[in-house]
């Protein structure tokens, strides 16, 4: 089957720079081992989302403890984390800490300076779709990366849109990719 880079939400023209298609996985796992200060985003779908293995979650904290990333998440979802014993994570709404990103003088939630990768995970379509569009429109020198499974042209890198069975097959190639040094 042929991979496509549509925008799974018809009507919506993204403009004429577009993510690059996530072909293979692994080229998530080199971008999360050459950043410097990664954060991840993630959305309350991570804990609704049930892939054979487990939650979506589960591959969430898998990559953020290879990556040592920052973490944030929605608050809904923070208390999922903390259920499995994840206590490196930011509750905070997704416009607020879109906000912070978009400032230059912020200095992340260590005070150790800005992020250069934001990996985003876990929310409605359209909600990410806003939130890389600003990203992409006021903050172009970070990276963003979507690893839903439809594809976000806002974002630098993202998947295709997909099956559920690929995407978990995909996200479990990442996690093996970090997990070599």
């Amino acid at each position: 089957m042929a991979r496509r880079a549509e925008p799974w939400q018809t009507a919506e023209i993204p403009g004429p720079k577009k993510a690059l298609l996530i072909n293979k996985p692994e080229i998530v796992s080199a971008l999360l081992k050459r950043s410097k200060r990664p954060i991840l985003i993630v959305g309350h779908k991570a804990g609704e989302v049930k892939l054979s293995s487990g939650s979506l979650i589960d591959y969430v904290i898998r990559i953020a403890d290879l990556t040592k990333a920052s973490v944030t998440s929605t608050p809904v979802i923070q208390r999922e984390f903390i259920k499995r014993n994840f206590k490196r994570v930011v509750g905070m709404p997704i416009v607020d800490i879109a906000n912070r990103l978009i400032d230059k003088e912020w200095k992340g939630f260590n005070g150790e300076g800005g992020y250069d990768l934001v990996v985003v995970i876990g929310f409605t379509y359209y909600v990410s779709w806003l939130i890389l569009s600003s990203l992409k429109h006021f903050s172009p020198q970070i990276k963003t990366i979507s690893l839903d499974r439809y594809y976000q042209p806002h974002a630098s890198w993202s998947f295709p849109n997909m099956s559920l069975d690929e995407w978990e097959k995909n996200l479990e190639v990442i996690v093996k990719g970090l997990e070599v040094k």
